[in-house]
């Protein structure tokens, strides 16, 4: 499958070391398992710089380990080529979201962005919560609203094929 017909889609959170790369971590993972990795282009980053080059948070990389995912993405800010290179931008909450709309380049780009919540199937959130500066069930909290989100998120991609 060439390039361009893979469906590109960008996870983003504040810093791109706990949620968002666990996103990437758990999609990757599921298409995985699915036999659609050759379909797809999943990629994470952050709203903010702070982080830039670091892997996830250590605390993250435990719980998703416990889970099986093997999270190894290096921390990067959201550049405006992004929003030309990807299909969707999926924002982990309404900071986020405001923030990529402001840094969107146009009202076409800006289309692109979404809330991870609305992909949720069994869960309900209105957003996927930071667990940087809270406990273990913080994490995993954001571990099991991640699997149902990126669940659905693919769910949503192949009825949009349809």
């Amino acid at each position: 499958m060439k390039k361009e017909d893979k469906k590109k889609i960008l996870f983003v959170c504040l810093g791109n070391i706990c949620r968002s790369p666990s996103a990437e971590g758990i999609m990757l993972d599921l298409l995985q398992k699915k036999g659609l990795t050759d379909q797809f282009i999943i990629d994470s980053a952050g709203t903010n710089g702070y982080h830039n080059g670091d892997l996830p948070d250590p605390r993250m990389r435990k719980h998703a380990a416990m889970r099986g995912f093997d999270l190894v993405h290096r921390s990067r800010q959201v550049k405006t080529e992004d929003f030309y290179d990807f299909d969707m931008i999926i924002g982990m909450d309404d900071g986020n979201i405001s923030k990529l709309q402001e840094l969107s380049p146009s009202t076409e780009e800006t289309k692109k962005i979404h809330k991870m919540v609305d992909f949720l199937v069994k869960k309900e959130a209105t957003y996927i919560p930071d667990p940087y500066y809270g406990g273990a069930d913080g994490f995993e909290l954001v571990m099991d609203l991640l699997e149902d989100a990126c669940e659905g998120l693919i769910a949503h991609v192949a009825q949009e094929k349809e």
